[in-house]
């Protein structure tokens, strides 16, 4: 049997060998489809067997990867591999804070067309199905009986709820339309949910490093903020927060699980399970903002918190903002026990959420092409991420740490502690490069020597080039 299977095992380590280098040349860059296995195994003169364990061995060594139903990718190589950041180091003390005069600087220019734009986090249009929501549009107008100019259902359009409450069959959870209020957006549910389970003075507990405007709605409230430590890639250390629900009183949690913005990190489906169980046990409800969940790179959508919640304390936000369409401003809340205080205070805030949007959205969900778009996008957005990867670890400081997200559309980047990124920003302007410093997305403006890239700009030499720049400026900070 030895000698029977030597030869095969030389033949597939040749292969793989073969496509290595072509990788390390950058022949084959990331992002790059690889043959099938059946067309490798034709055109190498190798049986299926062989061919899979070529790829199976580059696999193994992280060179390519395998996607659901694509086929095989190549990955980075791992001469040009960063480390990742380390998790944060947790602050003493629950403190209020105002970082408006830093956001405004880097957000001033949003929707300048001369800025190479890297502070947001959300697709560009050409990802969008923009005919086919224009089609979803019209549709609207056509078939409303008052061409959508009235007040919608205080709780939300019916079919666009009954649609939310289908996909919630993704994540583990088993709704109905009664349990989903629409909002003008994921950020009016957070803030809905915010003052539901909070009054003014209450600490808070938030990831760390986590998403500025969640500071601005919470000093908008009068709460305090208490930071956990979040690492890049399981999220939470839920037996800090344990202690410190202890310490600081914290009556509510606010947590990005899947695909945390700004660093990425997914928090393992077991630790979800375990952060409900704590805190049910402590009566303490979490607001949930899951609005990355759907854009994951593997194989399956991670699960929710809410999906093992049984208590009615698991507080879920969602949004179409960041996969369909930012600028029509329709998210959601999930909300459990509190569903009539939730519908409440939008009453007295809103009275009604957008109807053209809700109706335009629930007939796109309708057709069935909601999922098939998402398919796309998902691609598009691990391919860039790949592609975004390696061309920091091409231009970047050699001693440069950077986040392997598996979601979303965040990178972090982590400088030697010598560079200010609030000055790279600064500089990077003066080229048309907006970058967001790490200060703004800590309560005590911390991590100055970071940054989010975001990468929802498709992969041009534009963008190649703006990254270039930005290491460059980085090498000169030192």
């Amino acid at each position: 049997m030895e000698t029977m299977t030597r030869p095969t095992e030389h033949i597939y380590l040749e292969v793989a060998d073969r496509i290595e280098k072509l990788i390390e040349k950058k022949v084959l860059k990331v992002g790059d489809k690889l043959h099938s296995v059946r067309a490798l195994s034709k055109e190498q003169g190798i049986s299926l067997s062989t061919a899979f364990h070529a790829y199976y061995h580059l696999e193994s060594k992280g060179l390519i990867e395998a996607r659901p139903q694509s086929g095989y990718y190549v990955r980075f190589s791992p001469r040009h591999a960063l480390e990742i950041p380390a998790t944060c180091e947790p602050p003493d003390e629950a403190v209020p804070v105002s970082l408006d005069d830093m956001i405004s600087s880097v957000y001033k220019d949003l929707r300048s067309d001369k800025i190479l734009n890297f502070t947001i986090a959300s697709p560009a249009p050409s990802l969008l199905p923009v005919a086919k929501l224009n089609k979803a549009v019209v549709q609207a107008l056509r078939e409303a009986p008052d061409s959508c100019l009235g007040y919608e259902h205080i709780q939300g359009n019916l079919e666009l709820r009954k649609q939310i409450a289908r996909q919630s069959f993704n994540w583990g959870g088993a709704l109905s339309e009664e349990d989903v209020v629409v909002t003008a957006g994921c950020m009016e549910a957070m803030a809905l949910c915010l003052k539901t389970v909070t009054k003014p003075g209450d600490a808070v507990a938030i990831e760390s490093p986590t998403y500025f405007g969640i500071f601005q709605v919470m000093e908008s409230l009068g709460l305090k903020v208490v930071e956990i430590p979040t690492h890049p890639n399981t999220g939470v250390d839920v037996a800090y927060l344990e202690k410190a629900i202890r310490k600081f009183r914290i009556k509510a949690c606010l947590f990005v699980c899947n695909f945390n913005n700004p660093i990425g990190s997914c928090m393992p489906d077991e630790s979800k399970e375990q952060l409900v169980a704590m805190l049910a046990r402590q009566e303490i409800p979490l607001i949930e903002d899951d609005i990355y969940g759907e854009l994951f790179f593997g194989k399956s959508r991670p699960r929710t918190c809410k999906s093992y919640d049984r208590k009615g304390l698991v507080l879920q936000c969602g949004s179409f903002s960041k996969s369909l369409a930012p600028g029509y401003r329709i998210g959601w809340v999930i909300p459990g026990r509190f569903r009539e205080q939730i519908i409440r205070l939008k009453r007295m805030n809103n009275v009604s959420t957008n109807t053209l949007s809700q109706v335009a959205i629930a007939n796109f969900l309708n057709n069935g092409r909601y999922e098939l778009h998402l398919r796309h996008l998902r691609r598009a957005l691990h391919t860039q991420c790949l592609r975004y990867i390696q061309a920091v670890s091409q231009y970047f400081p050699e001693d440069t740490r950077i986040t392997r997200p598996q979601g979303g559309f965040a990178l972090w980047i982590e400088l030697n502690e010598k560079i200010d990124t609030y000055k790279l920003h600064k500089r990077a302007l003066k080229h048309g490069i907006g970058i967001a410093p790490g200060q703004i997305f800590s309560s005590q403006a911390r991590f100055r020597n970071c940054f989010r890239l975001s990468f929802g700009l498709p992969f041009t030499s534009k963008v190649e080039q703006g990254i270039r720049v930005l290491g460059e400026l980085a090498k000169g900070l030192r």
